[in-house]
């Protein structure tokens, strides 16, 4: 079955004096290959956590990832990771990051080659290609770690919070540059967000999540990724339905964090 499932997913913390966190408890979901899923929720409902397990860094307590139909044990290239700051090696040239994985691959120079100059066109960095990634703003560096990703050609690609340290001008275009490059390669997409307005923009689908223990509260299938290939998002901010949306999931989140608190207070 190609695709991924996320079936009944569990997670529990065991803290060294005796006590345990449940992270998350019996999330299920299915992910057809091509769709862009945007997980929103309050701190401490578990987003992190699933995307983890997702990219086989951490093991559940229960349940099970299965990709395209074999089951996931561990990190795999199938599997590729965006994170709020690049990762990148900053001592390399913006070509020998993005040609990293191929190369450990073994790929032939002149393949891999391709490979790269094609991802440094698709995300605009040709011109830049052979500066030091401690050169480049932080919004170039996104777009790096975007291709670098790409080269090693994941099925599914995780992305946690990795536009949440520009600043909005660059935020709005990188958003731009997701909505492209899901539209163009078809890959798989979860991303993290904290940002309710990117949720929107970039969601094809939306979960929204309540902690203590995180699991699923909310599913919205939206029609604004769509929109927003190749339109000034700003337009697409302008729909009726955007701001709707918006207000009822603010409301949704506030309410959590309102009953977060009381929960501390009462404590």
């Amino acid at each position: 079955m190609s695709g991924l499932q996320i079936d009944k997913l569990s997670m529990r913390f065991d803290l060294p004096n005796g006590s345990s966190v449940q992270a998350l408890q019996d999330v299920s979901l299915d992910l057809k290959a091509g769709e862009l899923l945007s997980v929103l929720g309050p701190s401490g409902c578990g987003k992190t956590t699933l995307l983890n397990i997702v990219a086989g860094f951490l093991a559940p307590t229960a349940g099970r990832i299965v990709l395209n139909g074999k089951p996931v044990y561990g990190p795999g290239p199938e599997r590729g990771m965006v994170f709020q700051q690049g990762a990148l090696f900053e001592w390399m040239s913006v070509r020998e990051n993005v040609g990293f994985g191929p190369s450990m691959k073994g790929m032939p120079k002149a393949e891999k080659a391709r490979i790269v100059d094609h991802l440094l066109d698709v995300v605009g960095l040709q011109d830049f290609k052979e500066k030091a990634v401690y050169e480049l703003s932080g919004g170039m560096q996104q777009r790096v770690a975007l291709a670098r990703c790409l080269a090693n050609e994941p099925d599914v690609i995780l992305m946690d919070e990795p536009l949440g340290a520009l600043d909005a001008l660059t935020r709005e275009k990188m958003q731009g540059l997701v909505l492209k490059l899901w539209k163009e390669t078809g890959k798989t997409i979860i991303l993290i967000t904290h940002s309710v307005e990117e949720a929107l923009l970039l969601g094809e689908r939306l979960i929204v999540m309540a902690p203590r223990p995180g699991r699923i509260h909310k599913e919205y299938r939206l029609p604004f990724a769509e929109m927003g290939v190749g339109q000034d998002l700003r337009e697409v901010k302008k729909h009726p339905d955007f701001g709707t949306t918006r207000e009822e999931i603010l409301s949704m989140i506030w309410d959590m964090e309102e009953e977060i608190m009381g929960r501390t207070e009462d404590a």
